[in-house]
């Protein structure tokens, strides 16, 4: 039984998973089991690989199980697959894609059957075309729009992939019950629907098992394990991922004491560098406190506090995309980022990509924060999809990084209106911005539908723009929707609203 030392707490005694093995039987029976598991049959497997302690044992326990078996033995495939949100902490990042092309190398010269794959989200559903692109909010509990579209689809259209070219997947995964309360008691409820030993059917992935082999390690357990291989069979050191755990804990030290020698890193977790879901990067700001060498990072946490603001309303429109109202508790529920909100976050992230390059070690000099793809595509929502015709990405990029734009100068001259025109609406406009954009809305729709050979749905679309602007200030919007209110929603409708269910 491992000591564990909770800053605040004392000491308090958990029971290792070891029990009266020592550490070296314990895990040789696993790899048994897991040999045992993977000769059974031929359904492939996929191991869900994201640089942590957790899936670096897994990987590592599976690496070394397949590989002491006799080469005949090795026949079915497992792939190996680490999800890139593309706004990961950039150290993390860097550290997971030298392990990717290590892997990749070492099964290749080992003639072990490990094929590694990263995933990255379509350039449609990107942090920052869904944020800067579309206008959505930054990610709330009640509206959490990021973990869908940058995480889970991108390794669920894989594993149906193989699914569908094998018939079934077994997925291993490095959850354990001791990583909460909360996680205990969903393991413990799919152990009870298990439909072979150590598997468990997947509730949202069809004929799909899940194994989890180290589900009743504690957090110590997974470091001895880890630093008695030490040196992981494709060539990289777990000493460093201990390092990288104890440079994302407060005062560099690490929470909980394995043995007198080594320290643990205990729950020290990493993740998107944009994360609004939490109150504060705690890893990232530990990383740059504990390591000069990462002070570049900073103007990242200058970002993502900025993003992280309380009430943001004044930074959202006060109607739904679709010109809809809805009162919550007496005030309007706003919808998506304006324009200018919109452009200011690009703006603000462009100018930290350029200080980030300035300021970063060598490896990080060409550092992406935003993909030329995302910028492309966020310019074609801008002008195509929200008819803002200024078409104000390439200007910006000019501004924030002083450097020409890098993609077509001109994105489409057939949709174009000449910007002497748009000066003169805008000065004819002064400083009702919104009659600027509607009219500016309503100019570039009948334009679009002018040159096309039906125009069918053009009334639509007109409709659509004016009631999104068929008020000037909130204040209008808010007596109307008020005096038209429709019955109050029950509270599942409400529910639904806030969580993002319905249009934005």
């Amino acid at each position: 039984m491992n000591q564990v030392v909770i800053p605040g707490l004392g000491p308090t005694r958990r029971k290792s998973w070891f029990g009266d093995l020592n550490a070296h039987e314990a895990i040789d029976r696993l790899l048994q089991e897991i040999r045992a598991l993977y000769t059974e049959d031929d359904v492939p497997w996929v191991i869900g690989y994201s640089g942590g302690k957790d899936s670096t044992l897994v990987l590592l326990l599976a690496w070394l199980a397949v590989a002491g078996l006799p080469a005949e033995q090795r026949r079915k495939k497992v792939y190996v697959i680490s999800t890139d949100t593309l706004v990961e902490n950039p150290v993390v990042s860097a550290w997971v894609g030298g392990h990717l092309e290590a892997l990749r190398s070492a099964a290749a010269e080992q003639d072990l059957p490990f094929e590694v794959h990263r995933l990255t989200p379509e350039v449609k559903d990107s942090f920052w075309v869904c944020l800067i692109g579309r206008g959505y909010a930054a990610p709330r509990p009640k509206f959490r729009w990021c973990t869908e579209r940058m995480k889970i689809k991108p390794s669920g259209k894989f594993i149906r992939d193989v699914v569908s070219r094998h018939g079934q997947v077994i997925l291993l995964l490095g959850t354990r019950k001791a990583e909460s309360q909360a996680r205990a008691r969903t393991m413990a409820r799919h152990e009870r629907g298990r439909v072979r030993d150590k598997l468990s059917p997947n509730g949202s992935l069809p004929n799909s098992l899940v194994y989890t082999p180290i589900e009743d390690l504690t957090n110590d357990d997974v470091w001895v394990s880890l630093m008695l291989h030490s040196r992981l069979p494709w060539g990289r050191d777990a000493k460093e991922l201990l390092a990288l755990y104890q440079g994302a804990s407060p005062d560099a030290e690490c929470p909980l004491v394995v043995d007198t020698t080594t320290p643990s890193c205990g729950d020290s977790r990493f993740g998107c560098w944009t994360c609004t879901m939490v109150t504060a990067d705690k890893s990232m700001t530990a990383m740059i406190s504990n390591n000069e060498d990462h002070d570049w990072m900073r103007p990242l946490l200058s970002l993502r506090d900025a993003l992280d603001v309380e009430d943001d309303r004044d930074l959202r429109e006060f109607t739904r995309a679709s010109g809809r109202l809805h009162v919550h508790h007496g005030r309007l529920v706003h919808g998506l980022y304006t324009q200018q909100a919109r452009a200011d976050w690009l703006r603000q992230l462009l100018t930290v990509q350029q200080a980030a390059r300035e300021r970063a070690p060598q490896e990080f000099r060409e550092i992406e924060l935003i993909t030329q793809a995302e910028l492309e595509e966020i310019r074609r929502i801008w002008v195509l999809d929200k008819h803002e015709i200024e078409d104000l990405v390439p200007q910006i990029w000019e501004e924030s990084t002083g450097a020409p734009w890098p993609g077509m100068r001109s994105f489409d001259e057939a949709f174009a209106i000449p910007k002497d025109s748009l000066d003169i609406l805008a000065e004819v406009c002064g400083d009702d911005t919104r009659m600027y954009e509607a009219t500016r809305n309503l100019l570039d729709i009948e334009r679009r539908f002018r040159v096309m050979g039906r125009r069918a749905g053009l009334y639509g679309e007109l409709e659509k723009c004016l009631s999104r602007y068929m008020f000037d200030t909130e204040e209008e919007a808010l007596a109307h929707a008020l005096q038209h209110q429709e019955p109050a929603p029950d509270e599942d409708e409400q529910l639904s609203l806030f969580e993002g269910r319905l249009p934005l």
